[in-house]
């Protein structure tokens, strides 16, 4: 059986659908781990879905995907531009990281046009809403040479 797909959620993720939604949508974290699923699924893959607040937390589960993930997806939010200690964590796992945020940062504001987290992903895809999260998945199955893509 294949590894899964880790996919992992910053803080302020577990309010999609409430929080700003002009900027985030409509969609909710719990519809995105449904969309998660299925684009995995239709590549053979399963996923590890998970969300927190606490850059701890995010850091122990990216250690964890060392050894039990075939990649990881990560939507950092606000760590992304300011976690050197899950940038570090990230370097350590040797699978591929691709990184994925609802928002376009590049047009936000100043301080989020830089994400630590690039530095270790092999790619970023944002901008795109909830097809972010799909595409971001499809790049994962991708890296890991999955028999087939959604």
């Amino acid at each position: 059986m294949s590894k899964p797909i880790y996919v992992l959620n910053g803080p302020n993720l577990n309010l999609l659908g409430v929080r700003e939604p002009h900027l985030y949508g409509s969609v909710t974290l719990e519809q995105i781990r449904g969309l998660c699923e299925a684009r995995a699924n239709a590549g053979g893959r399963e996923i590890v879905f998970r969300q927190s607040n606490r850059e701890g937390e995010l850091i122990d589960w990216v250690q964890e995907a060392r050894e039990k993930a075939s990649a990881v997806v990560i939507n950092p939010a606000g760590y992304g531009h300011t976690s050197i200690a899950l940038l570090d964590a990230l370097k350590a796992v040797d699978v591929p990281v691709v990184e994925c945020h609802l928002s376009n940062i590049s047009q936000r504001e100043p301080f989020r046009h830089h994400s630590y987290v690039s530095l270790a992903a092999q790619g970023v895809i944002q901008g795109l809403g909830p097809l972010s999260y799909e595409l971001a998945i499809d790049a994962a199955l991708r890296l890991t040479g999955a028999d087939r893509v959604a």
